[in-house]
């Protein structure tokens, strides 16, 4: 006689009803808990911005230095504002920018199943990219520390997510936010 067990059947109506809510957009209590975002924290997006940086560098390495060097321009510069380093962050923000605005996600974030949403329109916006892979992202290189915000925030959100409004979470979340045909 174990009082303390569980009935499935108990559960199916609740279940069901607060589905067709979550479906019909009402997200609140525990429907979010069930069917909100599940935001990345530190690690997964540490990985994935690895990633990121080995495709830039290999980008620099394919597209930058072979034209820098068929210019007889030079490759290694001491100066702040040097080509080289002007190319490269171009590239750098770049990168970041255009996938960022285009299809949400970085190779590193695609790669990884993340993704990142504005949470307070309806899609991301050239301004909301802009100053989140500009502004932000400049800031959060500068002051790595800062990057650290991810870990205890409770969005998962870095300094430019927050000052953005955006947040970064993994992808089959968003299938399941939409809601069904």
């Amino acid at each position: 006689m174990n009082e303390s067990r569980h009935d499935p059947e108990l559960e199916k109506p609740i279940a069901a009803e607060t589905k067709k809510e979550a479906d019909d957009g009402y997200q609140e209590g525990a429907k979010s808990f069930l069917y909100g975002p599940h935001y990345a924290g530190f690690w997964m997006r540490f990985w994935a911005y690895l990633l990121d940086l080995i495709v830039i560098g290999s980008l620099k390495r394919i597209l930058i230095l072979p034209v820098f060097r068929w210019l007889d321009l030079p490759v290694f510069a001491h100066e702040l504002f040097a080509p080289i380093h002007v190319a490269s962050a171009v590239l750098f923000y770049g990168y970041f920018l255009l996938f960022t605005k285009f299809t949400g996600q970085t190779i590193g974030k695609m790669v990884f199943g993340l993704k990142v949403v504005p949470l307070t329109e309806e899609r991301l916006t050239w301004t909301v990219v802009l100053f989140r892979e500009l502004i932000g992202r400049f800031i959060v290189t500068t002051i790595v520390i800062l990057y650290l915000m991810v870990a205890f925030m409770p969005k998962k959100q870095g300094l430019h997510d927050y000052f953005a409004d955006t947040a970064v979470i993994h992808e089959k979340t968003v299938e399941a936010l939409k809601p069904a045909s």
